[in-house]
């Protein structure tokens, strides 16, 4: 099997696995009950906390455990704008669905809006950022790295001209293809509120984590017990969080190496495709290496991607969210619809090997034999 579909998920670390078994079937006591298995367990928690943050370069007491990306941008977008009740909002049009659905019911409760357009590179330029805000912007959130292209966003730009601009408006980032792809530097950015997600890095799916800046306090989504300093109420889900934690152990660990590793498949496919399909595009400027979005005008992706499975070669036509429905982003971005017709996703982690590549480009040069005309 060549599993390069790691941006819709990635699968689990052995180690992560271990621990999720180990703390639902030895340490599973509830982290809020007052007994030694509940003290044990608010130690766990409280240690996932602290290797979290660490991923993320902020505070424990910055890090809300939620149960995904989803989820967590759910939780700022709301809790920042209704903290509020009015005003202008900032966005881009490429942002996930988490985030633009949000957008479209803030607006259906009467705040207004800017959606940034990309250029053709997929890339938003923090000039029109600027020329966006206005007087009564209260927010604004833009993606670290979006989860088709592989663009970067230039989110530390933006957060000083926000803060200079408007200093009492708050900034969220979507970070959840960003993690363990770049650092993570919140404060540095002038973030208030960051998104991320376990499932992307090799935890368990069904976890996530908010950041939320010192001393920012926002209205919460779940009421009830009080749990993660009143943000998020319900039983933690210490399984998934212990997950997590050690997957960002693993992934810190290897940061550096991982990187380069993806950056030399990336190349070893870009070149490939130079020599074996050179009237392949590619679109958007990839400047993180995980993600490839390329196109092969002529040939359907939906009809690309059953080719490819037949031989256990699994990429997408696009964000898994999108469920096969035409890309915003590569719209946003002026692409023809012949070339957002037949667009893949490829999106690598680390143990990705360059046997996955040579299976890839074999399967597309097989694909376009059968489908390509003219």
């Amino acid at each position: 099997m060549h599993y390069l579909d790691n941006s819709a998920t990635a699968p689990v670390l052995r180690e992560s696995a271990e621990r999720a078994f180990t703390v639902m079937t030895a340490d599973f006591g509830n982290p809020s009950s007052q007994h030694k298995m509940g003290i044990d367990a608010a130690h766990i928690l409280k240690e996932s906390r602290e290797t979290v943050a660490a991923a993320l370069h902020a505070a424990p007491g910055e890090i809300i455990f939620t149960s995904c990306g989803t989820e967590s941008t759910n939780t700022a977008l709301f809790g920042a704008a209704r903290r509020r009740r009015k005003g202008h909002i900032i966005t881009t049009a490429i942002e996930h669905a988490a985030t633009l659905s949000c957008c479209k019911r803030l607006e259906q409760e009467g705040f207004a809006f800017t959606y940034l357009a990309p250029d053709e590179t997929g890339h938003i330029p923090a000039a029109a950022f600027a020329a966006a805000l206005r007087d009564d912007t209260i927010l604004a959130s833009m993606m670290l790295v979006n989860n088709e292209t592989g663009v970067q966003l230039p989110v530390e730009e933006c957060g000083r001209m926000l803060k200079r601009r408007c200093p009492e408006a708050l900034f969220h980032i979507d970070a959840v293809q960003g993690l363990f792809r770049v650092p993570l530097t919140p404060s540095k950015w002038c973030c208030d509120l960051m998104s991320v997600s376990g499932h992307k890095i090799g935890a368990p799916k069904g976890i996530g984590a908010l950041y939320q800046r010192k001393g920012l306090h926002l209205p919460p989504l779940l009421l009830g017990g009080g749990q993660e300093s009143g943000l998020r109420s319900g039983t933690e889900a210490l399984p998934n969080i212990a997950a997590f934690g050690t997957a960002c152990q693993i992934r810190a660990a290897s940061f550096e190496r991982d990187v380069q590793h993806v950056e030399t498949l990336r190349q070893a496919l870009l070149s490939g495709l130079r020599e074996r399909l050179p009237w392949a595009l590619v679109n958007g400027a990839g400047d993180v290496p995980h993600v490839v979005s390329l196109s092969l005008p002529g040939c359907k992706s939906e009809v690309v991607l059953r080719v490819l499975e037949s031989d256990e070669v699994y990429v997408s036509a696009g964000s898994a969210c999108s469920k096969g429905k035409e890309s915003h982003v590569l719209r946003a971005m002026g692409l023809d619809k012949a070339r957002v017709d037949s667009a893949l996703r490829v999106s690598f982690a680390p143990f990705n090997t360059t046997e996955d590549v040579e299976a890839l480009l074999t399967g597309l040069g097989k694909a376009a034999a059968m489908l390509k005309r003219g």
